[in-house]
């Protein structure tokens, strides 16, 4: 042990210094002079804004660049970090009226040039820098054209210059996502200029994302929703900006919009409310949605399984489980803990459902959000069903992995049910746990039965399956304890247990981005026996 813990204190020494050697290369003159180093020539391509409408947000009502005083915008002080990320991303131009004066336009991007045209890690980190980029060749109109001869030399060759920095340093995001934005940056300046050497980077560069980040049927190795639909809007808007330009469009970007496309219809169409596994939130990317439909794209889907993810749906119903293994441990930080989870949707009502995520990996309820305890399947020893440890970059990460086995899924117009196994309780305490679930359109009841399975080096100790409701459900328990009442928006569900005692209790929802509200949970905790525990509930309709 304490030859581990001297082993990371000197890699955390020699990072240090690495990092420190490395801040002074990028703000020497020697680096300065390494990326001014651009061809000279114009812009030749100017993409249509509305092909971005579906990463930023739009308004309806745009704005004129006169009202929004920016006569001495680069020099406020006190800006909040996400103000100075908006600023300096420039994502702002996408607001404006593009009959808006070019002239006030184009003088404050040449007032940020003055300010800012050599490196710093502020302005200059990998994501400002790269949808900076994408914004100011996406508004040419109003960044680019009828502007002077001194100016457009200016306004390429920052463009070039940094491009050439987020080349150079893009190996060293430590994000995905950055490296996806950065990517489609320096892809957007190799069309807009011609230039083969931008179009070769970043081309070899998205064809390494798609090799490291996608499992063999195409889809995030995170397995996280949200990263799905970013992956899908990235990629789409790579494959419009070569087909408006008239390049030619490659296969393996073809094969990966195709992948993306059938998870993204099996996950959200025809469906109001997201699931909440590994990372996703209460949000409905409507506008992705407009703009997959806008471009022509159609995706289709007839499979009841994706990435891991079961959806078994028709007019009246949905039942969701997350049946697939652990993300290896770089694809993790937003990784929770809930193997053999699963949500009920009744007429667009989610009866059941997981806690939902906090994002914010700096705070201790976005450890708590990864938890079992969070989701709605089994946790034994008041502990995760997987550990979580502490990442160099302060996220929370998976320690060890585990592994899905003896999994069936059935579907018919009367009957859906799913079972499963997982070991992720096997080395600590010498246990599986196997979950079936069933759902009889007839009788309009969800049944479970969850087995926790003994193997040789078995310890005793306790379990809870927990069955988390949305805040706006009500809950009663009868008086004689054998029932729970579940209602919501006016649908009843009645919850019982044949093998064990049943309680609820309040817990706390993430349901929506780094917030949370109290909710009410469903409970069974025991004692696990000597020859295994076999826990059986039910929650049947009553109104």
């Amino acid at each position: 042990m304490i030859l581990k813990n001297s082993l990371i204190y000197v890699n955390q020494f020699f990072f240090f210094i690495y990092n420190k050697l490395r801040e002074f290369y990028l703000n020497s003159k020697i680096y300065n002079k390494k990326i001014s180093r651009v061809k000279k020539n114009n812009l030749k391509y100017k993409p249509s804004p509305s092909l971005l409408e579906c990463i930023v947000k739009v308004k309806k009502e745009k704005n004129n660049i006169s009202d929004l005083s920016l006569d001495k915008i680069w020099l406020r002080k006190n800006i909040n970090n996400k103000d100075f990320i908006n600023l300096n991303s420039f994502f702002w131009l996408f607001t404006l009226d593009l009959n808006s004066p070019k002239k006030d336009v184009q003088s404050t991007i040449a007032e940020w040039i003055n300010k800012n045209h050599n490196y710093n890690n502020l302005t200059w980190e990998v994501d400002i820098l790269s949808k900076r980029i994408i914004s100011w060749i996406s508004n040419a109109k109003i960044t680019y054209e009828d502007s002077d001869d001194n100016y457009k030399e200016k306004f390429d060759w920052i463009i070039k210059k940094q491009v050439n920095h987020l080349i150079n340093e893009i190996k060293q995001s430590q994000w995905i996502d950055n490296k996806m934005i950065g990517c489609s940056a320096i892809i957007l300046t190799g069309i807009a200029y011609n230039e083969k050497y931008f179009l070769d980077y970043g081309f070899d560069l998205l064809k390494k994302i798609i090799k490291v980040s996608f499992d063999k049927d195409g889809f995030p190795k995170t397995r996280n929703l949200r990263q799905l639909n970013f992956y899908l809007k990235y990629f789409i808007l790579i494959r419009e900006w070569l087909k408006e330009s008239q390049n030619e469009i490659s296969d393996y970007l073809d094969e990966i919009i195709y992948y993306l496309g059938q998870a993204f219809t099996l996950t959200n169409k025809n469906i109001s409310n997201n699931f909440l596994f590994n990372g996703n939130h209460n949000f409905k990317d409507a506008n992705l949605e407009i703009q997959i439909k806008k471009l022509g794209y159609n995706f289709k889907n007839d499979l009841d399984e994706v990435g891991g993810y079961l959806l078994l749906k028709n007019k009246n119903f949905v039942l969701a489980a997350d049946l697939g293994p652990s993300p290896e441990r770089n694809y993790s930080k937003d990784y929770q803990s809930g193997a053999l989870s699963f949500e009920f949707i009744s007429n667009k009502n989610k009866i059941i459902t997981n806690s939902g995520y906090f994002q914010n990996s700096k705070h201790q309820l976005n450890l708590i959000s990864k938890f079992t305890a969070s989701q709605t399947t089994l946790s034994v020893g008041n502990s995760s069903s997987v550990n979580f440890l502490k990442s160099s970059d302060g996220k929370n990460v998976i320690n060890n992995s585990l592994r899905i086995f003896d999994k069936n899924i059935s579907s018919n117009k009367n009957l859906w049910s799913f079972q499963a196994s997982h070991d992720g309780y096997a080395k600590r305490y010498g246990i599986n746990h196997q979950r079936k679930v069933e759902f009889n359109h007839t009788n309009l009841k969800l049944s479970g039965t969850d087995n926790i399975i003994k193997r040789k080096n078995f310890k005793s100790t306790n379990f809870e399956i927990r069955f988390h409701l949305i805040p706006s459900a009500r809950v009663m328990k009868t008086q004689d304890g054998k029932s729970i009442f579940i209602e919501v928006e006016k649908e009843g569900w009645k919850f019982t247990s044949s093998t064990h005692k049943i309680d609820f209790e309040t817990g706390l929802y993430f349901g929506y981005k780094n917030s949370f509200i109290e909710n009410q949970n469903i409970f069974i905790s025991d004692m696990i026996s000597e020859q295994g525990t076999s826990i059986k509930w039910e929650i049947e309709r009553v109104q």
